[in-house]
């Protein structure tokens, strides 16, 4: 048995916590051909730090240039079998208009303010858990000063 083969996969992404006048920005976004509901988030790519990284999705997603001030959490997800992912949720603002002169990645649908009854409405859209979670951790009030994020990226030289 190869053991490189029968490793879970794992993933380190970011999100984007973006909320203005009740409402929360959010995409829709297809997912193995379903539309998925989801906060702006990705992977952080090589070489990158987690706030370079959710500056980049936010604004590949959703064409607004995202100015992050807290850390929502750190969230994961380890299941006996299948995908391992860890998740940091970061708060944050967007300039008022999105930069038309950009493309959004191709997976997005499109771009949504949503209240938080308009998204528990779609619970069955959402692509997975962490959306509510995070949702709700926010509506608690949860933050955390961006101090906390370390990264040795462009350290190691």
């Amino acid at each position: 048995m190869n053991p490189i083969t029968h490793r879970p996969l794992s993933a380190i992404t970011v999100a984007g916590i973006i909320y203005r006048e009740q409402r929360f920005l959010l995409v829709e976004e297809l997912i193995e051909g379903q539309i998925k509901l989801n906060q702006p988030a990705g992977h952080v790519e090589p070489g990158e730090n987690l706030i370079e990284a959710a500056k980049r999705e936010v604004l590949e997603e959703t064409r607004h240039h995202f100015h992050p001030e807290a850390l929502l959490g750190v969230y994961h997800n380890n299941p006996a079998a299948g995908h391992r992912i860890l998740r940091i949720a970061l708060i944050g603002s967007v300039d008022s208009t999105p930069d038309l002169s950009l493309t959004l990645d191709a997976a997005i649908h499109s771009v949504q303010w949503l209240t938080s009854d308009e998204i528990s409405a779609r619970q069955a859209d959402l692509r997975s858990p962490f959306v509510t979670r995070c949702i709700h951790d926010f509506q608690q009030g949860k933050r955390f000063d961006l101090d906390a994020l370390h990264s040795l990226t462009g350290l190691e030289k």
